[in-house]
């Protein structure tokens, strides 16, 4: 059973920074696209930014030059780097990873990142 595990939300003042990090058991994350999404309170869930097996990036415009995602396969933990945070950035972070040889996806139970001064 695959089971990811969010941590490193908070409350944090704009300007701030935090690290995300998202724990993998279950199976390996090598052969993996690993995500991070957000839900603001009444709005859809949103991708924030994408991490392919291979160590391709990408982002979502808003966090651009703001956020770094990055992996680790040996831990098999996926991180989001989040500099200059803005009241915007304010959400549930969920990790995702999703394993296409089987078209499985799978989430975690996300992380609150509070953004206020």
């Amino acid at each position: 059973q695959v089971q990811l595990v969010e941590s490193g939300g908070g409350l944090v003042q704009p300007g701030g920074s935090l690290r995300l990090s998202c724990v993998v058991s279950g199976s390996t994350i090598s052969h993996s696209t690993m995500g991070w999404y957000r839900q603001a309170p009444g709005k859809q869930r949103e991708v924030v930014a994408g991490i392919t097996s291979r160590g391709l990036t990408n982002y979502a415009d808003s966090v651009k030059g703001r956020f770094t995602i990055s992996r680790d396969n040996a831990k098999n933990t996926v991180y989001l780097q989040m500099n200059s945070l803005k009241p915007e950035d304010t959400a549930v972070y969920y990790c995702n990873a999703f394993y296409a040889l089987t078209s499985s996806g799978y989430w975690g139970q996300g992380t609150q990142v509070t953004v206020s001064s």
